[in-house]
């Protein structure tokens, strides 16, 4: 079985492969891989606030230490906190522990080299062969050669000034009301915090986590609190993350949803306009809307599309020499300061347009009309191909047919779920729902 999807590893905790006898011998095989690529031997290992991460942070350090490296353990921090604190502190690998957007009782485990990005597939795939090989087992450190773990007090304060700089020098917040909705997962802190420092009045919610209540009807999944909370506190804007802070999902005053086409369209005109658009493009996953495509190329954008996943959309970016790129779900990346998505450096981007400019979180919404779009998630036994599957092609086929070149249909199994994501848009919402719903039956009846 591969252990790795698109973002790490991920499952149900306590469960086979989330075990902390799994967890142990990826700490092994990160330690023994990476204690020799630098001076330090230091592995950064950070998680949200999941109840299981307290389990898989002792199996996880346990293995580090036992191939000779140093667990630096840095505490609940955001996803893109523990990127940047693998560079920062010249750490030889990081260790997220976190199932993103999933319910309180999965969680995952994502890798970042030196560098602070994602492990290539290479790399994945070698971890794999050594957690079932004798490798690690005999290269087991003895004596004074075990590792030591430490705590890092500080990681919290480091990351919030490297976000801080992102913002404009000479610009602030003070006087903007925002309701800020962190999941009850890795933000926060970190999130109400800064923006409180750069001078806002900050609205709190899902800011009480108990280990068990992360993503529960909140945050970027569930931005409905948030609507109403933005229409009863008259805020300008609402900021909704996911449980790990890798995505941010926007309200804006009137109450409607942002999510992250409408963001990247803002940015990416912005960036246009001012000539800081590294290679004219911007890279996007097969998710994002039509409407976005049409208006980027408006605007003289090229648009490129990668498969869905934060990590390849980063990949086309180092590839093409991007500065920007991200996905629909709120997942936006800047390379010239961050290696993977950030939720709260999105909103210090897109808050620092919206003050220098003085336009409301509304105009965001305003640039572009979305294709209608639906997508329908479908439970499965086992995820094969579609074209694997009898009679789904010729499905598909006739689906596309009629919408012709007015639409697309996306059929893909989930990288971190059980799950099929069924995705039609086109510019008749009656039949786009109709298609996507008999595309979907037919994946239940045949998989389900």
């Amino acid at each position: 079985m591969k252990l790795f999807g698109t973002d790490g590893i991920r499952g149900e905790a306590n469960q086979y492969p989330m075990t902390p006898e799994v967890a142990l011998r990826v700490g092994m095989a990160v330690g023994y891989l990476f204690r020799n690529q630098g001076r330090h031997r230091r592995i950064i290992i950070g998680k949200d606030t999941r109840l299981s991460g307290y389990m898989l942070e002792m199996a996880l350090a346990s293995g580090v230490l036992s191939m000779g490296a140093e667990a630096w353990l840095v505490g609940p921090l955001p996803t893109p906190a523990v990127a940047f604190l693998t560079r920062d502190l010249r750490a030889e690998a990081g260790v997220m522990i976190s199932a993103s957007h999933n319910p309180f009782y999965d969680n995952g485990i994502k890798i970042f080299a030196a560098d602070g990005f994602k492990l290539p597939d290479e790399q994945e795939e070698r971890i794999e062969e050594l957690l079932n090989s004798s490798v690690l087992d005999q290269a087991r450190s003895r004596g004074e050669g075990i590792g030591r773990a430490y705590r890092i007090e500080d990681a919290r304060g480091r990351y919030m000034v490297y976000l801080k700089r992102a913002f404009p020098e000479k610009m602030d917040l003070e006087g903007m009301r925002i309701v800020v909705d962190c999941a009850h997962g890795a933000t926060y802190r970190v999130a109400p915090e800064i923006l409180e420092e750069l001078g806002a009045r900050v609205i709190r919610l899902g800011c009480s986590p108990d280990g068990l209540n992360i993503n529960q009807e909140c945050g970027a999944l569930y931005p409905q609190a948030l609507q109403k909370k933005v229409l009863e506190e008259g805020a300008e804007v609402g900021l909704a993350f996911d449980g790990d802070g890798d995505r941010l999902v926007m309200v804006d005053e009137k109450g409607r949803i942002l999510d992250g086409d409408h963001l990247l369209a803002y940015l990416a005109r912005d960036l246009k306009q001012r000539g800081e658009l590294w290679g004219n493009a911007v890279a996007v996953t097969v998710m994002s809307n039509l409407g976005l495509e049409r208006f980027l190329k408006a605007e003289g954008i090229e648009v490129i599309r990668t498969q869905v996943g934060d990590r390849y959309v980063v990949e086309k970016m180092r590839e093409e020499g991007l500065r920007l790129g991200g996905e629909q779900s709120g997942h936006i990346v800047f390379l010239d300061q961050s290696t993977t998505g950030d939720g709260i450096l999105t909103a210090l981007r897109v808050l620092a347009v919206m003050r220098q400019k003085e336009e409301p979180a509304s105009e965001i919404l305003n640039l572009f009309d979305r294709v209608p779009q639906v997508i329908r998630s479908v439970r499965v036994r086992e995820k094969r191909p579609p074209e694997e599957i009898e009679g789904f092609s010729e499905r598909m086929r006739r689906a596309r047919e009629i919408l012709g070149d007015k639409g697309r249909v996306l059929v893909r199994p989930s990288g971190t779920e059980p799950k099929y994501r069924v995705m039609v848009e086109g510019e008749d919402q009656q039949l786009i729902e109709t298609l996507a719903d008999e595309l979907a039956s037919y994946l239940e009846k045949c998989l389900g």
